[in-house]
């Protein structure tokens, strides 16, 4: 089990931020031949991302909706971001052509979307919550009382609930 931060905690990230949102809607539940090879996909990329520490990748969380599952990625960069999409020696572009081979066979079965925000801030806490969302994906700091509202932490800084070199950002 992880560990849990205790007390209030925010995160801290003084560059560029990109949250990319991608999911699958499946549309025919009873299609398992369909939608379970791209489900299978996503991990593969994932993992490839993970071990590249100059893929741009700097976090993810799996969620599951009623529709299907999607992830929330952190990245360092849409223009790294852009790369790994379009890099037909990684994983991204073959899975690309996989699934709009097999979606071309067999239209509305199973959806792909995605969403990209360039953030210019961020505002988040914790509270006695493991590491997790933003803050895993960048840096943990504890909230100081400068910080204490909302309003304090968006307004500190680029991206950032308390920036470098800040009271409690250490």
């Amino acid at each position: 089990m992880a560990s849990i931060n205790p007390g209030r905690v925010t995160h801290r990230w003084d560059d560029e931020l990109v949250v990319f949102h991608i999911g699958m809607t499946v549309n025919r539940w009873w299609r398992l031949d369909q939608w379970m090879p791209l489900m299978g996909d996503m991990p593969k990329m994932l993992r490839e991302l993970s071990v590249d520490p100059d893929s741009g990748l700097l976090g993810f969380t799996m969620l599951l909706g009623a529709r299907g599952p999607y992830l929330v990625q952190y990245w360092s960069s849409l223009d790294k971001l852009y790369a790994y999409a379009s890099a037909p020696s990684q994983e991204h572009r073959p899975a690309w052509t996989r699934f709009n081979r097999r979606a071309r066979k067999n239209p509305g079965v199973v959806g792909i979307w995605h969403e990209t925000y360039v953030v210019n801030r961020a505002e988040t806490i914790y509270v006695d919550t493991p590491a997790m969302g933003l803050p895993k994906a960048t840096a943990v700091v504890p909230i100081s009382s400068r910080h204490d509202r909302a309003r304090a932490r968006v307004a500190d800084g680029r991206t950032g609930g308390a920036r470098a070199g800040s009271p409690g950002s250490e």
